[in-house]
């Protein structure tokens, strides 16, 4: 059988259907972008100790607390949990765990003990998880829509020293994790819905926030690889961390109500889990024992024979403590991995009986490895000024430091007789705003920054850097390391309103830089909405729909013209 001659049409029927065939493409793409898939888009202490590493829900990172600037009555305390959120994280994103408890605890008599405990503990709400797997199915403008598919509450829970507690709120709303602007284009309005007040004065909020902390974490990599010229890169830029703020009265916190005798607090927040059980270092050489704390704060500890600790039972419920933070940067730099994960175990009124780790604070690592490569002389050892500001607070009486600042004993009304030197992030509450902060507070002389609590512009990373090179006994920054890791600000600025920290980012890391914060290709297909749909998925539906109109003429016309 003779073959026919090839057709002189088909390269143009071919071209012709292939140009339908990409418009229907075009168009099955716009919907499944716009319609089924609308959610889809282009270390203070982070991951401090090997234990918690593996568990980021319960990771602390960071703690601020500091006079709120525009409420100078109340104190604002922040903590953040999940470390390295990178924004693009779905389908899942980034919920509190539902199984843990997120305490912020304040120590207002110097014992070392929790006085005041805010607890919020999280419930999960899923309207559809029978036909979906989106966290949200359309756009989301308010926390109770239908087309936020996954949400979450908490009940906020007040415990007092003697262990009675009262509930603040009772399924308060929790802001979403930032889906991208085509699911959620108005997140600062989430925020806001989300920022609840407290019954006796105040307010809190959790939800998602820019992470506020800010260093070149290649420091790890032997200090910079001993060339400072290659700092200067804030590793953190562009992640997200989950945020628990509370605002409340000064006098809430403040021993027997009094601010004005008693301003000096101090501030640590932790994670509990029921039926995690972390072992705690040998208290061997130290002034008593030591062992796991549970919930009730009060150090019933683990019992140690032959220097080697036995796990507590928990506390009521099974609870167990297996994360902790006060001062930044203490379980990173200053204790041996020997003993970090038992440190995120321990009350603060146990620290002192730790004795390698006090060992640390009196002879720190961190000073010796910059001397090696740097050649920068480490401070003479004990160095009781570090014990001073880690411990006891700064205070004439507490250590070599001639300064009143922000220790307990400062208190009027403190038994200086159960004082207890304990790892907390002290803030003295009589400190004014400063009007213009300096980032290295009290060593820019500025008394309103850190060490004197925290706030969310504070230069920890260089602060702390200066403090173990001597700078705090000296009243001198060492000029050698005066620009520090070269990274001064946070990523994104903090608000002038609570919560004050940055609303989440929505671009993913690899796509974000100081010039172009929403990265290269925003989260949400540019990010812009019209009339709730974005435009990037219109827009590729119009495309789609001029594709296959066009291609659907021209096979018309070749059925014609065969005709």
């Amino acid at each position: 059988m003779q073959s026919s001659p090839p057709s002189r049409r088909k390269p143009a029927r071919t071209a012709e259907r292939a140009l339908a065939t990409l418009g229907t493409l075009t168009l099955v793409s716009a919907a499944a972008l716009a319609g089924l898939t609308p959610g889809v888009s282009s270390a203070s202490s982070h991951r401090e100790a090997p234990l918690i590493a593996g568990d980021p829900k319960a990771d602390n990172t960071d703690v601020y607390a500091f006079t709120s600037p525009d409420d100078p009555d109340t104190v604002t305390m922040v903590a953040n949990w999940i470390p390295f959120e990178e924004p693009n994280g779905g389908p899942n994103f980034y919920p509190f765990a539902n199984d843990a408890r997120y305490n912020i605890k304040i120590d207002s008599d110097g014992d070392g003990n929790a006085d005041t405990t805010y607890t919020w503990k999280f419930s999960d709400h899923i309207r559809d998880d029978a036909n979906q797997f989106l966290y949200n199915t359309g756009v989301v403008k308010n926390l109770d829509d239908p087309t936020l598919n996954f949400r979450q509450t908490y009940d906020l829970t007040e415990t007092d020293a003697h262990g009675a507690t009262k509930t603040l709120l009772k399924d308060a709303p929790a802001a979403p994790s930032n889906v991208g602007k085509a699911s959620m284009p108005d997140y600062a309005s989430l925020r806001k819905q989300a920022t609840v007040a407290l019954p006796d004065g105040g307010q809190t909020y959790a939800g998602q926030a820019s992470d506020p902390f800010f260093l070149d974490l290649r420091v790890f990599d032997l200090l910079y690889g001993g060339d400072l010229k290659e700092s200067g890169h804030n590793t953190l830029a562009g992640y997200n961390v989950n945020t628990i703020a509370i605002k409340v009265p000064k006098k809430d916190l403040a021993l027997h109500g009094d601010a004005t005798r008693n301003p000096v607090i101090g501030v640590w927040s932790t994670t509990d889990r029921q039926g995690a059980a972390v072992t705690a270092p040998s208290s061997k050489g130290g002034e008593g024992k030591n062992g796991n704390s549970s919930s009730d704060d009060k150090g019933s500890g683990a019992a140690v024979e032959d220097g080697m600790p036995k796990p507590d039972k928990g506390g009521e419920g099974g609870w167990h403590q297996v994360s902790r933070l006060g001062n930044p940067l203490v379980n990173e730099v200053v204790v041996p991995l020997k003993y970090k994960d038992a440190f995120n175990t321990l009350n603060p009124s146990q620290d002192h009986t730790v004795q390698p780790v006090v060992d640390k604070v009196l002879d720190p690592i961190v000073p010796k490895l910059v001397q090696s490569i740097y050649g920068i002389p480490a401070p003479a050892t004990p160095r009781k000024d570090l014990a001073e500001i880690f411990l006891t607070g700064v205070c004439k009486t507490c250590g070599p430091i001639k300064a009143d600042l922000n220790s307990q004993l400062l208190n009027t009304d403190v038994d200086k007789n159960k004082f207890t030197p304990a790892e907390e992030l002290r803030l003295n509450m009589s400190v004014p705003v400063t009007a213009n902060p300096n980032r290295l507070g009290v060593l820019g002389g500025d008394l309103g920054g850190f060490p004197n609590g925290r706030r969310l512009n504070d230069d920890v990373v260089d602060i702390e850097l200066q403090a173990l090179e001597g700078a705090a006994q000296t009243g001198k920054i060492v000029p050698a390391l005066a620009a520090g890791d070269a990274v001064d600000t946070p990523y994104r600025q903090p608000g002038a309103t609570f919560p004050y920290v940055a609303l989440p980012n929505t671009a993913a890391v690899n796509q974000a830089d100081s010039l172009q914060p929403d990265g290269g290709i925003g989260a949400g297909f540019g990010g812009t909405a019209f009339q709730d749909l974005p435009i990037m998925p219109v827009a590729a539906a119009a495309g789609g729909t001029l594709l296959a109109c066009a291609g659907g003429l021209a096979l018309r016309r070749l059925r014609t013209d065969r005709a």
